[in-house]
Formats: C-alpha cells, sequence, structure tokens
C-alpha cells in the first residue's frame, strides 16, 4: 500500500507536471505551487527541498523550482493514471466526484494495473475534459506494444459460469480484506461471486478495478 507521505509526493510533482504541460521548462516559485495544492508556502518549500534531495527536481531559492527529467517522468506518469481512472469512472458509469476518486485511485494503479487499463479502455489519448493523457514510459510503453491477450477482460465482464485469474487489480484495502490477490480464481454465478471458492461480494465498482484471464 503506498504511505501517505509518498502520496504528498506525489501530488506535488503530478501538479509540477500540470506546470510542465503548459510550459515546458518553465521554472515555478514555490508560492505558485502552495497556492496550487493549498498548502502554506513553508510547506511547499520544504517538500521541495525533499523532493530536491531526492533527485525529482531542481529547486533554486528565490527563484523556482523545475522537474529533473527523472522527476518529469514520475509526474507524467502520475497524471496518465489520474486521467486514465478519469476516463474509467466517465465509463462505468460513476455519479460521485470523479476528479477526486481518481485522486484516490491514481496512487493505487501499479504497471500491471496501468496495462490492463489501457488495453481494456481502447488505448483513450484525451480523459472525459479532453485533456491530453501523457504518453506511457519505461516497461509500461514496451508492454502496451505487445498484443493483449484475447483471454483477459475486465472482471465485471466475467458471466454467469465462467471464470478466470486475477492478472491485475488496484492496490485496495476492500480487496485486501477480503483476501482477494493476483492469481486468485474469480468465479461468476447465478447467485454472485466467489474467490478460490469463497463466496465474496463484490461492487461493481472493485470488479472495474480488477482484470481476470478465463484461459484455464
Amino acid at each position: 500500500m503506498v504511505g501517505h507521505f509518498q502520496e504528498f509526493e506525489d501530488e506535488y510533482l503530478e501538479t509540477l507536471y500540470e506546470f510542465h504541460e503548459s510550459e515546458p521548462g518553465g521554472m515555478v516559485k514555490t508560492g505558485v505551487l502552495a497556492k496550487r495544492l493549498g498548502v502554506s508556502p513553508a510547506s511547499a518549500t520544504e517538500m521541495v527541498q525533499r523532493l530536491s534531495k531526492r533527485g525529482y527536481v531542481s529547486y533554486t531559492p528565490y527563484k523556482g523550482v523545475l522537474l529533473t527529467a527523472y522527476g518529469l517522468e514520475h509526474g507524467q506518469r502520475m497524471k496518465r493514471r489520474h486521467r486514465l481512472a478519469e476516463v474509467m469512472l466517465e465509463r462505468l458509469p460513476f455519479n460521485g466526484n470523479a476528479h477526486a476518486t481518481a485522486c484516490r485511485l491514481e496512487h493505487a494503479i501499479d504497471d500491471d494495473l496501468e496495462v490492463a487499463l489501457s488495453r481494456w479502455l481502447g488505448y483513450p489519448e484525451t480523459d472525459p475534459s479532453g485533456r491530453p493523457i501523457p504518453p506511457a514510459a519505461g516497461e509500461v510503453a514496451e508492454r502496451l506494444t505487445t498484443v493483449w491477450p484475447t483471454t483477459q477482460r475486465a472482471a465485471s465482464a466475467l458471466q454467469a459460469g465462467e471464470s478466470g485469474h486475477i492478472v491485475a487489480m488496484a492496490q485496495s484495502e476492500a480487496l485486501a480484506g477480503l483476501g482477494i490477490a493476483p492469481g486468485a480464481l474469480l468465479e461468476c454465478t447465478e447467485s454472485g461471486y466467489a474467490v478460490d471458492g469463497a463466496k465474496v461480494l463484490l461492487s461493481d465498482a472493485l470488479l472495474d478495478t480488477m482484470v481476470v484471464d478465463v484461459s484455464g
């Protein structure tokens, strides 16, 4: 499970990526960054200094902060996962606050789920608001160039009598509490669902965060 402090770092890098989208290579004042994030200037400066020590940003006091190549890749990845999550929520459909929910989901999406979501959603290029979804990078980009097995699908697409092994899923306390993990056998029956033979109660929202392989 991603820790809360890691989530704070992710939010800063994602926000800096937003500034990069509008002005590539532009320095961002810590005061401007603080206002965008809704934190105090002192808090923003402290976090920026921490990110600088970790190699994510280049920080010059009184001038501003700029993402390094390492930080840019991380911020791009978080923004990509956020916008993929928003597309997924639109497809469900979802009646809650899509942006706020996507902010939570992005931290739970790992490489496996990012690949599965991209394929399941049909490789979307924009989010529901028309903003571009950043391209995949690194290993995820390489995996997306391979053919998606036709035996894989969203768990919510299982019909009664079908079953499949879970190959990707969100990092979720709800799923973990049910003892659900990659590799488990998910069965769809007339009366509901079972995981490794044990009946479980799964909402449509949880089902849409899992991908199964029905090849047997």
